[in-house]
């Protein structure tokens, strides 16, 4: 399997990662990624940059080191109706939008409640990636949220970092596992999501890989193997 992207990462600008945003590229480069994604953290998260920061993105070459460059940013769900901690201003900044749940700034509800929350989030038309929905941070049911997806055309994240045992999250490989198998029964394509927060973690998928094969994940529908097919899907065209 050749991948060819990696669109969730951070660099220094999100408060708790470790590497400059050409550290980043010129490392995805190196891995012989075609396109990297840096998605900084929203203003939800404690020590993340401010809003102007993604006022700035303008200023970045989409082009670095050989490879191609996206700069989006990951937006907190905030609570139940799927409220994000970005405004439609900022967000219009942004090549594209990863949404997920984080517990520092998020107010949870039922199990039902968050799923509904969520769907919402799924088809706001700026967010084009749901980030670890799977790492147990919120009870959620996952049909609901791949229906959504695949109606709206929005990738669901298997997240590499969340299932790491050095993370303790301990309901991720179980949920993951659920999600594949309902996309894979939908025909739902998904993106595995490194998040890394170093540059020597872009593309490290070994974790996530391992689910993939247990399911018997089908390679059409994963979107990190072609850098066209994931722009065709989430309607990404070049300029």
């Amino acid at each position: 399997m050749v991948i060819e992207l990696d669109v969730h990462t951070h660099t220094l600008a999100s408060g708790h990662a470790f590497s400059t945003l050409q550290e980043m590229a010129q490392a995805a480069a190196a891995k012989g990624l075609k396109l990297l994604g840096i998605t900084e953290h929203a203003p939800g998260i404690p020590g993340t940059c401010d809003l102007i920061y993604f006022r700035n993105l303008h200023v970045v070459p989409r082009r670095m080191y050989g490879i191609d460059l996206m700069l989006g940013a990951e937006i907190n769900i905030t609570d139940t109706q799927g409220t994000l901690d970005m405004d439609p201003f900022h967000l219009k900044k942004l090549d594209f939008g990863i949404a997920g749940i984080h517990s520092v700034c998020y107010q949870a509800g039922t199990k039902d409640e968050n799923t509904t929350g969520m769907v919402n989030a799924i088809r706001n038309p700026y967010v084009h990636i749901i980030s670890h929905p799977g790492d147990g941070t919120a009870a959620l049911h996952f049909e609901p949220l791949v229906l959504a997806a695949k109606e709206s055309h929005t990738l669901l994240e298997i997240n590499n970092s969340s299932l790491k045992p050095i993370r303790h999250k301990t309901e991720a490989r179980a949920n993951n596992l659920e999600i594949l198998r309902l996309c894979k029964r939908y025909e739902v394509p998904v993106i595995l999501g490194s998040d890394a927060h170093i540059s020597f973690d872009i593309a490290t998928y070994d974790y996530a890989l391992q689910l993939v094969q247990e399911t018997d994940f089908p390679e059409s529908l994963l979107m990190n193997t072609s850098v066209e097919r994931f722009r065709k899907y989430l309607f990404l065209n070049e300029e």
